[in-house]
């Protein structure tokens, strides 16, 4: 069985985010990138799967710039086999990533995909559903476990009222949730080793792709600040602030 595990090049969770001077985006030049957190536990995913025999070989693609190899890399790291990079400068939004995973998908022929739920940096939660969609397949969305037997795979959700547990056929495709797994301590032995690994770019021409944007950013702002909070003596201060001065009641 095959793995592929889609994996995206995002603003690392540690940094503060800027806004552009122009609000057309936010600020990544010279700021320190990283995978996309969900993404990562996609991969340790398809590890674990490979560790205990179910999966035979995990690929990991990424779609964007040249600097995205160092993504990939990472997941070379943590342990996938190989690696393939849809090369573009394009802004890709998530229906074309979505079409360039699928045009992947018919290539490569895996049993399973998995990707993260979301992306930290647009909070989309998309790609995975529309490639569901593309490909026609089952899909298992904010997987928080994951068991696969005799071509089924069966996966324990989070939802509103708790947990909801489904079985769905292979191939199918799996967004992780941040409690699916921890991802591990990636070793220099490691990182060294995924240097050796293969990596094949190729670009969405090759694959008959057209990521041209179907939506247009208008203008990217920053929050408004915050007022201060206020501390109450007692019950009463409180209701008459929110009936007074917040109005809400």
């Amino acid at each position: 069985m095959k793995a592929l595990v889609a994996v995206k090049r995002v603003v690392d969770y540690n940094v503060k985010v800027r806004v552009k001077s122009d609000q057309s985006g936010v600020e990544t030049a010279n700021v320190k990138m990283s995978m996309n957190p969900f993404d990562e536990i996609a991969v340790e995913e398809a590890v674990r799967l490979k560790e205990k025999g179910v999966v035979t070989e995990v690929v990991a693609v990424s779609c964007g710039a040249a600097q995205n190899q160092e993504t990939l890399r990472t997941a070379l790291a943590i342990g996938a086999d190989r690696a393939i990079l849809v090369q573009t400068d394009a802004e890709l939004q998530p229906l074309a990533v979505a079409k360039l995973l699928k045009a992947v998908v018919d290539k490569e022929q895996p049993q399973i995909v998995l990707l993260g739920k979301q992306a930290i940096d647009d909070d989309a939660n998309q790609t995975g559903q529309m490639l569901a969609a593309l490909a026609d397949w089952p899909q298992a969305a904010f997987a928080s476990k994951l068991e696969v037997k005799d071509q089924q795979l069966q996966a324990t959700r989070e939802v509103d009222g708790g947990l909801q547990t489904i079985s769905v056929a292979l191939p199918a495709v799996v967004t992780a949730d941040l409690r699916l797994n921890e991802p591990r301590y990636v070793t220099l032995p490691n990182i060294m080793k995924a240097k050796k690994k293969p990596l094949e770019t190729i670009t969405p021409q090759d694959l008959g792709v057209d990521v041209a944007a179907r939506l247009k950013t208008l203008k990217v702002a920053e929050p408004p600040a915050r007022s201060a909070g206020v501390k109450v003596a007692d019950v009463a201060e409180l209701v008459s602030k929110l009936k007074n001065e917040a109005k809400v009641i």
